[in-house]
């Protein structure tokens, strides 16, 4: 599949500069958001997305209820963050991307859809078919990536402060789903959490790599944010 958008397509004033980063600790990751959306808000660096993978953290919300926490015996450690959601899982064999933007710019569909759409495209395109979901009125919200039998794959919290956003998405490659097990995961006590190699490994087929992933995401990403 062809994804939409290419550099050629895109509104000469748009640019989404992707940024690499490696396995960086959350907290590290959190001082440094704080000044990556300072230096947009100031004009002093462009949109961009921040490509990267976590130590084994669970963080969580204000609003997260107590008993949707993990047990404080667990080795994992436990951060309370600004986002918005509940509780989830960083941790090795993810892709967490971090959109750092100026949402003004984008247009009427909003921030969260786009990224919801640009990753059900980007696992279209590796062959992994997905969707987004409404959430009922009235229930806890289904923001993420789920496949067609609602498991999911991505899970999607962020945040906007004059008009700039941080924090952004998690998407399962080969993570280990028992850590899901510990606590209840963006407060639905009876979601599934799958990944890519859990549905390659049910197709007996090899998993993508984590550059593949990387790659395909970036370009879908930076396609669906192009303001219009």
């Amino acid at each position: 599949m062809t994804l939409p958008g290419s550099a050629e397509e895109q509104p000469s004033h748009w640019r989404l500069e992707r940024v690499d980063l490696g396995e960086v600790p959350y907290a590290a990751a959190q001082t440094d958001m704080a000044r990556w959306v300072e230096e947009r808000k100031q004009g002093l660096a462009a949109n961009r997305l921040f490509l990267l993978t976590h130590p084994a953290v669970i963080t969580y919300t204000a609003r997260t209820p107590n008993d949707q926490l993990p047990d404080a015996a667990s080795p994992i450690d436990l951060v309370q963050t600004d986002r918005g959601g509940h509780a989830t899982y960083h941790g090795p064999g993810q892709l967490i991307g971090y959109l750092v933007l100026n949402v003004r710019e984008l247009g009427p569909r909003g921030l969260i859809r786009r990224v919801e759409l640009a990753l059900v495209d980007a696992l279209d395109a590796l062959g992994f078919p997905a969707v987004r979901r409404e959430t009922p009125p009235g229930e806890e919200s289904l923001v993420g990536v789920w496949t067609p039998d609602h498991r999911k794959l991505a899970s999607i919290g962020m945040r906007i402060s004059g008009s700039v956003s941080s924090h952004g998405f998690a998407l399962n490659i080969d993570p280990d789903l028992s850590v899901y097990t510990t606590f209840t995961a963006c407060a639905l006590p009876g979601v599934r959490m799958t990944s890519l190699a859990e549905l390659t490994a049910e197709r007996g087929l090899p998993t993508p790599t984590h550059t593949e992933v990387r790659d395909t995401v970036a370009r879908a990403v930076t396609a669906h944010l192009t303001p219009g």
